[in-house]
């Protein structure tokens, strides 16, 4: 079973928003939301919205138990550019760009090993 939560139009620049999403890929839920919790990046809230959105997802249309979701990926693409004029001096302009981008993420249920590993733990 997958769910994936789509957003598109995140004020943020893509390469901003892919450095919070490398911190969370492939975490369990849980574990995503409390990274996300603490970082201070302007990224880190747009995409926790995003992953509950996905949560709430996989609850009320798949029937899926939290505690068994992790992130399968998380991808973060270009969006549209905004184009704006700033005022320089001598009756110059330049060209400011506001860059947008698209995440998406898609959820997964854990798989019977992994479950099984993460309560015995890793014997090695």
């Amino acid at each position: 079973m997958e769910v994936r939560a789509y957003l598109k139009g995140a004020r943020l620049s893509p390469q901003k928003a892919g450095l919070v999403a490398d911190q969370v890929r492939g975490l369990e839920v849980e574990q995503a939301l409390d990274v996300l919790s603490f970082s201070k990046k302007k990224g880190a809230d747009i995409i926790k919205k995003l992953l509950n959105s996905a949560i709430s997802n996989a609850e009320n249309n798949e029937n899926a138990d939290i505690d068994n979701l992790r992130i399968k990926s998380i991808i973060v693409n270009k969006g549209f550019v905004m184009k704006r004029i700033k005022i320089r001096a001598r009756g110059r302009a330049d060209r400011m760009k506001k860059p947008f981008c698209n995440i998406e993420i898609l959820l997964s249920e854990k798989l019977k090993e992994e479950k099984a590993e993460a309560k015995s733990g890793t014997e090695s």
